[in-house]
Parts: C-alpha cells; structure tokens; sequence
C-alpha cells in the first residue's frame, strides 16, 4: 500500500493571520477558526498544495527547519490533527 499524500487546503480555502507566535486559520468552508502553535503552521507551509508523503514531508522539514530530533510519531499526530479539521488533506 502506497503512503498517503498529505496537502494543505486550497489557499482560497483558507484566511491566515500571523500573530506573534501564534497563526490564526480561518477555514472558509466549515466557518471556524483554528489558533496554531509550531510545528503546525510549518507543516502546512511546507506541505504546500502539492503535496508530500510524511516521509518527504519529515525529510524537508528537517533540511529546512535544521531539525536534528524530529519525532516521526509526532510528526504523524499533527498530521492527523490538521487533517481531523480539515486544513490538510490525505489523498
């Protein structure tokens, strides 16, 4: 079995508002806004709407973050967050 993309919502989708250390998401299509903290916002960013597997998702964000320890059970529990509310996908 092939592993899953995973992309970020369609950019029209969504309304984003950096705040400090905190990024505001207003997610158009179910009318709620969600309050993310790191490494949420850096995943969708990253992920981008072509999307990646969460292995090449894991390998950009360690070259691009300069990440020595990323933890890939985490790094799989944010992406099914983000995916349970709708501001990424798994295809």
């Amino acid at each position: 079995m092939a592993e899953p993309l995973f992309r970020m919502a369609r950019a029209e989708a969504l309304r984003i508002v950096h705040l400090d250390s905190f990024v505001a998401v207003f997610h158009r299509s179910s009318g709620l806004t969600h309050l993310l903290a790191a490494p949420a916002p850096e995943i969708m960013a990253t992920l981008g709407e072509a999307g990646l597997t969460r292995v090449a998702l894991a390998e950009k964000l360690v070259a691009d973050f300069d990440l020595e320890d990323l933890d890939d059970a985490a790094l799989a529990e944010r992406l099914d967050e983000l995916v349970a509310c709708g501001l990424v996908a798994a295809a």
